[in-house]
Formats: structure tokens, C-alpha cells, sequence
């Protein structure tokens, strides 16, 4: 294997580092979009909400203009996030109504 130049290994490094911080920050966010999901549950609303979704699709726009990344890209990514959290609040729906 070729020597790595010092600069290419530091970004790297970078990379990974922000690649950690990724995971890590969508961590704690799907741990409170469980406590939204069984909320939602204990109250009978719907798993999806999407008046905030729209809401917050254009806030996330806004945030990736103002970065300097894609917004087209950035919608892409909240839209995978989002239906994740919908398919888990549905099934915290379900496992409420199953124990009642």
C-alpha cells in the first residue's frame, strides 16, 4: 500500500471524526422522537404530523442555503429521517394499542 500524505490522512481523520458526531447527534434525536412517538401513543394522535414536516422541510432548506449545502440534498436526508421516525411512532402506536 502507498504511504498516505500527511494532509489526505488528516482530512480524513476529519471525516471520521464528523462521521462519529453524525451518528451521535442522530442518536439522541431519534431518542426523543421515541419520547414524541409514545406521547403521541398515550394521547391516540397520528404517527405523522405533516403540517411539521412542511414546517420544518423549509426550516431545514433555509439552515442548508445559509451552510453552503444542496437544499435538494438536505431534503433528501430529512425525508429519509422523517420516515424513519414515522414507521417507528407507527409501531410504538401499535404496541400501545396491543397492551390496552
Amino acid at each position: 500500500m502507498a504511504d498516505i500524505p500527511a494532509d489526505l490522512d488528516a482530512l480524513r481523520g476529519s471525516i471520521d471524526n464528523l462521521d462519529a458526531v453524525l451518528i451521535h447527534v442522530l442518536a439522541e434525536r431519534f431518542k426523543l422522537t421515541e419520547r414524541v412517538g409514545r406521547l403521541k401513543a398515550e394521547r391516540a394522535l397520528p404517527p405523522a404530523d405533516p403540517a411539521r414536516e412542511a414546517r420544518q422541510l423549509e426550516r431545514l432548506r433555509a439552515l442548508a442555503e445559509d451552510a453552503h449545502l444542496d437544499p435538494e440534498f438536505a431534503e433528501k436526508v430529512l425525508a429519509f429521517i422523517v420516515a424513519e421516525v414515522i414507521r417507528h411512532h407507527e409501531r410504538i402506536a401499535d404496541e400501545a394499542r396491543e397492551a390496552s
